[in-house]
């Protein structure tokens, strides 16, 4: 029993329940007992739920000069308990106290995401010094050092390849899937990964000005600029204090009976209006969770109904971010085409590039009859692409580069083909066989079937669909003429969306971030509200969004956006009730009409309507346009 109770005291939020529990049941017990019982149970409720709020309300004052609504609650306490109204301080106690619970666990818990970023940096190097080789820490590397980069290794510093070919996943900056291709003279960024042939580079940007060090100060600064909504109740506080105090205290000058006064406190006590926002809020977010959607930060759903754009990453959140086969294209006279993309299927059978591995996958889905035998021979070419012997036959399957050191010329025609495919943004493996040119084959990243519909409804919502991709602009603009998205931005780095989004929230434009990879954490931190793919996504990502989207289905999305409107109007309408019945009781409790138990009474009932009415969105559905 021990560590329960250690950490029940450890847990604030399960303490916090816990004492929610207890005082419930003494105040049933309060209200049912006989008077002449010796011992109120309403003071259980006082003591477990009111002595924080006055607590908090005493610290506010005397450190911050902070007036909020727990002021008002604090002096209603008081007053009630001094004349002798415990059930009435009780119940004010408990209904603060539950609308206190449900912010808290509308909040998420504290983030991991910079830790993350930080562990992708890497902790060694391998220095060229004097034609050795040494492993040197890698915040040790300085500009102008010469370093050696293995397959597979974190690349240390950002700079420049002096010798050797290979294959980058430069994920973590561009969210692009696909390696891209590196020789002699090309640049490389800190925290990518090598992945197929080693290199030997010269460091150019070390340290903190390195690219993944860049990264963590993006996220940071972006996390840093986000502003929270301010409770409504909170932000009135003050006025309502020095009205309610003025009015408590005009009404005992001129009646005389200080039962009215304190009414009027009781009365006063905003605990509808406190209620009005968290309960909206939580039956807005068990709404979400129904559709897929889990709401990390309690304001996301506000915030999300104040946004004008949608900026949406490609690779993986429009997509699915896998290469697949668009279409083989046979040059080759005495080859049918089945038989070339065979060949093709079985060059790439021992590849580790993803490239390869969809011919394969692709050959497969189309002919599962015929399953590509292993080739006699297989090596991989680093930055060109493989090659295979396949019984007698010698096949090359790569880029121009590959089949121009092997002699083999491409036809005019087939290079404009080619030019077709590559226009509407396919990556194109390129075939030899022997020393003739025999096809290519075009791969693209595939649109998720629901990604027009809900690009659609996000217009007819009002809403400017926005395209950010570190992808080149051919297939930028592919993807983007299929949704009919107007507004595309190509080749981005993390900060040029981050630059992007903070141009935008200048011109009072708000925007939706929607992403899954490491390079859009800047992004979906800096935006007003951020969406992350939960199930593609990166831990990163996720961590620093306010909403993760837990089975990649983006067709919910209009609907998010409408819930988050329709929670705003409930909070509205909530709102405007719970001021008006206050102002009518308010008028009741000045004339001596009320005393302070009804009117606790009033605040229950008045809380009760605000519960089922912020209920209802547990049921909302969102209407086809």
């Amino acid at each position: 029993m021990i560590p329960f109770f250690k950490d029940l005291f450890l847990n604030e939020t399960k303490r916090s329940i816990l004492f929610l529990v207890i005082s419930g049941i003494s105040l049933l017990v309060s209200f049912l007992e006989p008077e002449s019982a010796a011992f109120d149970a309403a003071w259980i409720a006082i003591v477990l739920c009111g002595i924080p709020i006055i607590i908090e309300a005493v610290e506010g004052l005397v450190t911050r000069l902070d007036i909020k609504a727990d002021v008002l609650v604090s002096l209603a306490l008081i007053a009630s308990v001094v004349i002798g109204e415990i059930f009435a301080a009780g119940e004010v106690a408990f209904i603060m106290q539950i609308g206190s619970l449900l912010e808290e666990l509308t909040v998420a818990k504290a983030r991991a995401g910079i830790e993350k970023l930080v562990h992708l940096t890497p902790l060694t190097a391998r220095k060229i010094k004097n034609e050795k080789e040494e492993i040197i820490p890698a915040k040790e590397v300085a500009v102008g050092d010469l370093l050696r980069v293995l397959p597979g290794e974190t690349i240390p510093a950002d700079g420049v390849i002096l010798s050797g070919e290979t294959s980058v996943n430069q994920a973590v900056m561009t969210g692009e899937s696909l390696p891209v291709d590196k020789g002699p003279g090309d640049e490389v960024s800190s925290g990518t990964v090598n992945q197929f042939g080693s290199f030997d580079m010269k460091a150019s940007r070390v340290g903190e000005d390195s690219s993944i060090q860049r990264m963590i100060r993006l996220v940071q600064s972006a996390d840093a600029g986000k502003a929270k909504i301010v409770r409504l109740a909170d932000r009135w506080a003050t006025w309502i204090v020095v009205i309610a105090l003025t009015a408590a205290a005009l009404t005992w000058l001129i009646s005389g009976e200080i039962i009215r006064a304190v009414t009027i406190l009781v009365v006063f006590c905003p605990c509808a209006l406190v209620l009005a926002t968290p309960t909206a809020i939580m039956a807005a977010i068990g709404n979400a969770t129904k559709h897929g959607f889990l709401v990390r930060e309690g304001d996301a759903l506000e915030r999300l109904a104040q946004v004008s754009k949608v900026a949406f990453d490609k690779t993986g959140t429009l997509t699915y971010g896998k290469p697949q086969v668009a279409a083989v294209e046979n040059f080759a006279p005495d080859i049918s085409e089945e038989n070339l993309y065979r060949l093709a299927a079985e060059t790439e059978l021992r590849s580790e590039h993803p490239l390869g591995k969809a011919v394969v996958q692709g050959y497969k889905k189309s002919y599962p009859e015929n399953a590509p035998q292993m080739p006699d021979s297989f090596s991989m070419l680093p930055g060109k692409g493989v090659q295979a012997v396949i019984g007698q036959t010698h096949i090359l399957a790569g880029n121009t580069s590959l089949l121009e050191e092997n002699g083999i010329s491409i036809p005019v025609k087939a290079m404009k083909r080619a030019a077709s495919y590559i226009q509407k943004g396919c990556t194109l493996i390129y075939l030899g066989i022997e020393k003739s040119f025999g096809g290519f084959a075009a791969l693209w990243d595939t649109l998720r079937e629901t990604a027009p519909e809900m690009i659609s409804q996000l217009k007819q919502l009002g809403l400017t669909p926005v395209l950010m991709t570190g992808d080149h602009e051919n297939a930028a603009r592919a993807i983007a003429g299929q949704l009919n998205i107007d507004n595309v931005h190509a080749g981005c780095l993390p900060e040029d969306k981050l630059n992007y989004i903070a141009s935008s929230q200048e011109k009072k434009e708000m925007v939706c971030m929607i992403g899954d990879g490491i390079n859009d954490a800047p992004a979906l931190k800096k935006a007003h509200v951020s969406i992350a793919m939960g199930g593609v996504g990166s831990d990163i990502a996720v961590d620093a969004a306010d909403i993760a989207l837990v089975n990649d289905d983006i067709k919910e999305l209009p609907h998010l956006v409408s819930l988050s409107r329709r929670m705003m109007t409930t909070i509205k309408c909530n709102l405007t009730f719970s001021m008006t019945l206050n102002f009518i009781a308010i008028i009741l409790a000045i004339t001596g009409i009320l005393n302070p138990v009804v009117g606790a009474l009033v605040h229950n009932a008045g809380s009760v309507l605000v519960i089922i009415n912020s209920s209802l969105l547990l049921t909302y559905k969102r209407k086809h346009l």
